[in-house]
């Protein structure tokens, strides 16, 4: 089984999106979990990676998603973040191109469908459903 977290990252009508190397389109940032590793501490640890984004305060639990577009055995913890510090952008590399925080009213027209419905699940207060 594969486990992964994703982090709606907010602050004052912006969220944070990440664009990879090996993917096309504007994602939310995240990644796997490791074996020994609660969700929060891969949460953590995909952010400071990924957008250089220091969780402070407790994330909150949005949704748990099947991703069977990745394997049927794939699963995403999706969390709120609204309490961090973030020391600017962090260097690209080949997996992070670029991160950065867009409006939540124009975001990049390559953002992903997935990211778009999470985005519109948290804002709008929508219940998520189980799959991806």
């Amino acid at each position: 089984m594969t486990l992964g977290v994703r982090g709606v990252v907010l602050r004052d009508g912006e969220v944070l999106l990440v664009r990879h190397g090996y993917t096309p389109g504007w994602h939310l940032p995240g990644g796997g979990v490791e074996p020994g590793e609660s969700f929060e501490q891969a949460l953590a640890k995909e952010l400071l990676e990924e957008g250089n984004v220091r969780v402070e305060g407790t994330p909150q639990l949005h949704g748990l998603f099947q991703n069977k577009h990745a394997s049927a055995r794939d699963h995403v913890a999706v969390y709120v973040v609204r309490e961090f510090r973030y020391d600017g952008p962090p260097q690209p590399n080949f997996e992070i191109k670029e991160s950065k925080f867009f409006p939540l009213d124009a975001l990049p027209e390559a953002t992903t469908a997935a990211t778009r419905r999470r985005l519109a699940e948290v804002l709008e207060g929508k219940a998520p459903p189980a799959q991806w």
